[in-house]
């Protein structure tokens, strides 16, 4: 029995060898998944937080696009009313011109009615009873 013992006793000890082996590499494969397990944990918070962010990035683009949209209704209406001030102001030119000429008619008028005056009392002048 003694060179079966010894036998058996090494084979005891290479058992326990890799007992130990197994138990050691276990533990690390615990530490492993346990640290992939928080690893996966924090990477789905991180994309929840994205997710979140992307969110209030959408509702800001909207409304941003919503003021552009404002403003480009209200450029429309400042443009509309530009054209009708220019509508205006032209037809305010029309006048102005109409009147320089009625004014100059009437001034000619006047300097006609005036010579007119003239030649009349000359005419009285001449048949004046003495």
């Amino acid at each position: 029995a003694g060179e079966q013992g010894r036998g058996f006793a090494v084979v005891a000890g290479e058992v326990r060898n890799l007992a130990q082996r197994s138990a050691n590499a276990a533990r690390e494969i615990k530490e492993l998944i346990s640290l992939s397990v928080s690893q996966v944990e924090n990477g789905t918070t991180q994309v929840q937080e994205s997710g979140r962010m992307l969110n209030e990035i959408i509702t800001s683009i909207n409304d941003v696009s919503k003021l552009i949209s404002e403003l480009a209704q209200s450029s429309q209406e400042q443009t509309s009313g530009i054209e009708q001030v220019n509508v205006a102001v032209s037809q305010m030119d029309e006048m102005t011109q109409q009147n320089a000429a009625l004014v100059e008619q009437a001034s000619a008028a006047s300097e006609a009615m005036a010579d007119q005056a003239r030649r009349l009392g000359e005419q009285i002048a001449f048949f004046k009873i003495s």
